[in-house]
């Protein structure tokens, strides 16, 4: 397996600003050497190449990312990957209505696995663990994530389940409705997360959660994270059952759309004023920061005790196909966060890494690189100024 990345070069013209935070420990300098040990069920290829990372300049001049091998802490994603089986529809069935699709193909995704796959097209150093069935979507899925330069060292491949999939109906504008059956997801997990996976979470320089894979194992990653001061982005998709209090005790920004935040707090969202009201009571739940994705309105970030930062979405000509926009939007965040934006820079990245997503067919197909990134933000600067 190659651990694959793209240097950044000086000349990009958006520019880094570390800021006080109250996400804490992603300055640290660490080195996972020690962590990545391996037995039959991994893959050891992977121990040869060293880890890709970037050096963070602390200064508040404006200082681009440079590469520096060894001291920025990896993304680490433990959760689902799925094979998505796409079929475009001109709208969905009614009941007990059979209809066509004018196409169909199967490609790699779910929620976990886009958001590594995103972390690696961005060329921040990922991880992802999870687990996939010894069947041919676990191929495809292993595939696509190593093309992208994420890490799998710890991604289990279990005999007794088939590797999750979903079914995405696509339909013509762009929208979709997916439902999703769990496999190695759900199942076949152990009791115990081991304390070598466990460690490269501790190692970590931020944390991604879904609720694609059992509660339980979101509690234990997140209390190691915890434990170790790595700040941990809990995104709100995946089951629809109520969220346990001791997962939310644990986590430091919890990412909804509208509707995930209206299930949780059982209150209305159809505005702003009813979506900041909605958002309190996250806050009472425990959870000091709410990342709400807003689809076409954009994105807000609420933490308590502060105004919300608004982000509107940046337009695009035509929406293709809007899944992972979410994924993408969640893992730009962290990564930006990880490496030392403020609040606003970090949903700016991240709304144009979905405005990108967008535009293209596919979950990680459609996941852009850091350049397209950057290249946005600057023609979005440029428009203003001539404005």
């Amino acid at each position: 397996m190659r651990a694959r990345g793209t240097a950044i070069s000086p000349s990009n013209h958006w520019h880094l600003h570390t800021q006080n935070s109250s996400i804490k420990q992603i300055d640290r300098t660490i080195n996972l050497n020690p962590v990545v040990q391996f037995n039959k069920k991994q893959n050891p290829s992977n121990g040869r190449h060293p880890l890709l990372s970037f050096a963070i300049n602390p200064s508040k001049t404006q200082t681009p990312i440079t590469p520096n091998p060894g001291t920025s802490p990896p993304l680490v994603v433990f959760g689902s990957a799925n094979a998505d089986i796409y079929l475009e529809i001109e709208r969905l069935p009614e009941e007990g209505e059979t209809i066509s699709a004018k196409t169909g193909q199967t490609l790699a995704g779910g929620k976990g696995a886009n958001q590594a796959a995103c972390g690696g097209k961005l060329s921040y150093p990922t991880y992802f663990l999870g687990q996939v069935g010894e069947d041919a979507h676990g191929k495809l899925i292993i595939e696509a994530l190593e093309n992208g330069a994420v890490r799998l060292d710890y991604l289990n491949t279990v005999a007794a389940a088939p590797t999750g999939h979903a079914v995405v109906m696509l339909q013509s504008d762009g929208q979709n409705s997916i439902i999703i059956v769990g496999g190695a997801n759900m199942n076949c997990w152990p009791e115990t997360i081991s304390e070598e996976a466990l460690e490269v979470v501790k190692n970590a320089g931020i944390v991604l959660l879904q609720r694609e894979i059992p509660d339980s194992v979101n509690i234990q990653v997140a209390k190691a994270a915890r434990s170790a001061g790595v700040p941990v982005i809990l995104d709100a998709g995946g089951m629809d059952a109520p969220f346990p209090q001791e997962l939310l005790n644990f986590i430091d920004i919890l990412s909804p759309n509208e509707s995930e935040l209206s299930r949780l707090t059982g209150s209305p969202t159809e505005s702003f004023e009813l979506i900041t009201q909605a958002v309190g009571k996250c806050h009472k739940m425990g959870v000091k920061q709410v990342l709400v994705k807003l689809g076409a309105k954009g994105s807000a970030l609420f933490v308590e005790g502060e105004e919300p930062i608004k982000q509107p979405a940046i337009s695009v000509a035509k929406v293709i196909d809007t899944t992972g926009a979410g994924d993408t939007f969640t893992a730009a965040f962290a990564v930006a966060l990880v490496e030392g934006k403020s609040k606003k820079e970090c949903l700016e990245f991240a709304a144009a890494a979905a405005s990108l997503c967008v535009q293209v067919k596919g979950a990680i197909p459609s996941m852009p690189d850091r350049k397209s990134v950057l290249d946005l933000l600057h023609s979005q600067v440029t428009d203003l100024r001539h404005k």
